[in-house]
């Protein structure tokens, strides 16, 4: 098994990286895991793989229960949290005890949200189960949920004791979740590395079989590139707002678009958007931009969307909770492998952008 240190002193962890859930209960042993576990997932995930999981644990000496929420971005909410920290009371977990979260994007973040709040903070584990989450969300501490139409609102900083990353999981993913997954490894490269976006350009039907070893392979490069972000700037009071590439316009057009599009399938389309209002001032070549769409093309990404009116993505865009001082804050390319952040994008720029990614 393949492993990757996030040094981030009293909060560091690691992330390994398998084809099989057949280690987990070791690195649980390594890390002093506590006996009482509770798994969270969702309703589709806990169908998949919450048994095998829960008696691979329990075998080992773990008492584990599972709770399940149900499935969707539209319920990530304070309600499904408070369900959560009802579970942890049910099962009697207490300040020592830990939760798993075992799925995507939506149940790491809640999963995480809810430890950091139940007791006033306790400790869990990341186990992803999406390409997404593999490739982003489980790495770096972000929790959190949306309110009032603004999406992850409310949330904190909490850091995993570990990531547990199976790569085979990805197998019964979706195609459009898997897409939406490539949307952020892309961003990885393009932001910060011109090494490893050439190879997920070059690679697309290796990465698309499937193969295991590329999975370990593309899975450890594109978390240390976020984890040597998150360990420069561990809160986002700095560099690590780079991130945040195709997802000042992408958010909002997922909220506008009452999340029917995958937070990854925005992403991409942010991205384009981003790297136009960056051809449009003249920080890139249009054959950058050209590249970037191709890249995110051969991996199924529709870059050409019928979007609610601009003035409605615009309205939600206002809500970001990356404003700063009133302003709105984008990271645009000035070549692959490197970003920069403005925050004097003009609405005229912005409105030019949305119209190049609308039908």
């Amino acid at each position: 098994m393949d492993k990757l240190f996030v040094n981030l002193g009293e909060n560091s962890y690691n992330i390994i990286f398998g084809d099989s859930f057949l280690g987990l209960a070791d690195e649980m042993k390594k890390i002093n895991a506590p006996q009482k576990l509770l798994i969270v997932t969702d309703s589709n995930i806990e169908k998949l793989y919450a048994d095998e999981v829960k008696n691979h644990l329990n075998s080992a000496g773990f008492d584990s229960e599972v709770y399940a929420f149900r499935a969707g971005e539209e319920n990530k909410r304070m309600d499904a949290i408070l369900g959560i920290c009802g579970a942890c009371i049910d099962n009697n977990l207490d300040r020592k005890s830990m939760i798993v979260a075992l799925g995507g994007g939506v149940v790491g973040d809640m999963a995480g949200f809810a430890a950091s709040i139940y007791m006033r903070g306790i400790d869990f584990v990341q186990i992803p189960t999406t390409l997404l989450s593999q490739s982003d969300s489980s790495v770096g501490g972000k929790t959190g949920i949306d309110f009032m139409d603004s999406k992850n609102i409310l949330g904190a900083f909490h850091q995993p004791k570990l990531v547990y990353i199976n790569v085979n999981t990805l197998k019964t993913l979706p195609e459009i979740q898997f897409i939406s997954g490539m949307g952020e490894v892309i961003k990885h490269g393009i932001i910060r590395d011109s090494e490893f976006y050439d190879f997920v350009k070059n690679n697309p039907e290796k990465i698309k079989e499937l193969d295991s070893k590329t999975l370990i392979e593309m899975s450890k490069r594109n978390c240390s590139i976020k984890a040597k972000v998150v360990e420069a700037d561990e809160k986002e009071s700095g560099l690590r707002a780079i991130l945040n590439f195709g997802h000042t316009i992408g958010h909002a057009v997922e909220s506008a678009m009452d999340f029917k599009l995958t937070h990854g399938e925005c992403v991409g389309i942010g991205m384009v958007a981003a790297s136009y209002i960056a051809t449009e001032r003249g920080l890139i070549d249009s054959d950058i931009l050209s590249d970037i769409e191709n890249t995110l093309a051969n991996y199924g990404f529709n870059l050409k969307l019928k979007l609610p009116e601009c003035d409605i993505i615009y309205g939600f865009m206002q809500k970001d909770k990356k404003k700063s001082n009133g302003k709105l804050n984008f990271v645009l390319p000035i070549k692959i492998g490197e970003v920069i952040r403005v925050n004097d994008v003009k609405d005229d720029e912005i409105y030019k952008a949305l119209e190049y990614i609308s039908k």
